[in-house]
């Protein structure tokens, strides 16, 4: 019965490990020690600055903060809601784009003549133009069966990023090797089938972290949809603000938002992270 003989590290193999915890602490330190000077001096900048008090009493006055939190915060739950449904709205309006972009056979030509003009309207017109004309210009029609202002201006926010993810999908569909479609063509499967067990997991792979990134976008567009009268965290900061002229339920209001924003964004970098450990064949496993 044999025994193994444990791993003994050499003495060059563990000066070299402890020269690299001494290297990481001291790049630690650094960063710490420069973090804290560079804080330090802009605090003493700032609030040692002319008219700080005004800016502090106009913008970060904690009092008006904690009165105006409880609407802000109800006007929020109102844009959680929107973005949900406009980011599965613009999703699937994009992939259904992006897919009749890249039928190739002639008689789909006026299909893909459409989803092309489509792309390049929504995607040059601004999308504040979009809303105004959604949330103001269609109810100004006074026809029968107009959806209320809050679901005008959610179409408007789908059809616009709609075309931004129709674009960023496309790229993903047509970085796809024909090769893959080749073979599975061969192996008898049909343009449907082929499109959904081959090209499109491998494009959603490729454009993960640009579809997020628009979802980060749109995180912080439908704050706009206040523009057309929804009490949402921005109105609810306008209203307050009316009331007592001071600014800081827009402050509350834009801190809420990069809150909201924070876990989509960290989820975008990890997921671009990982996009490129794979590329280069190495999934830290």
């Amino acid at each position: 019965m044999s025994t193994q003989v444990p791993f003994e590290r050499s003495a060059v193999q563990l000066r070299r490990e402890a020269y690299r915890r001494r290297q990481t602490f001291l790049s630690v330190a650094i960063a710490a020690v420069s973090t804290g000077v560079v804080g330090a001096l802009l605090l003493v900048a700032i609030t040692g600055s002319p008219g700080w008090r005004r800016v502090r009493e106009s913008f970060l006055d904690l009092d008006a903060a904690r009165e105006a939190l409880p609407a802000v915060l109800r006007g929020l739950w109102l844009n959680v809601e929107l973005l949900l449904f406009c980011a599965a709205g613009a999703l699937l309006l994009g992939l259904g784009i992006a897919t009749l972009r890249t039928l190739r056979r002639p008689v789909f030509f006026p299909l893909r003549a459409l989803a092309t003009g489509y792309t390049y309207t929504f995607r040059g017109a601004p999308l504040i133009i979009t809303l105004y004309v959604f949330a103001f210009g269609i109810p100004g029609l006074r026809l029968g069966g107009t959806p209320s202002v809050l679901v005008l201006g959610g179409a408007a926010l789908v059809l616009t990023y709609g075309a931004y993810i129709a674009e960023v999908f496309r790229a993903g569909i047509e970085s796809v090797h024909p090769s893959q479609r080749a073979a599975a063509r061969s192996l008898g499967l049909t343009y449907r089938q082929t499109m959904r067990h081959v090209v499109l997991p491998q494009a959603v792979r490729r454009v993960a972290p640009p579809l997020l990134n628009d979802l980060v976008a749109m995180q912080k567009d439908v704050g706009l949809i206040s523009l057309a009268g929804p009490v949402d965290a921005i109105r609810a900061a306008q209203i307050e603000t009316s009331v007592s002229y001071n600014y800081t339920p827009y402050i509350v209001a834009g801190v809420l938002f990069v809150l909201l924003a924070i876990p989509l964004v960290a989820v975008t970098d990890w997921v671009t992270v990982r996009a490129a450990r794979r590329q280069s064949g190495d999934l830290g496993l």
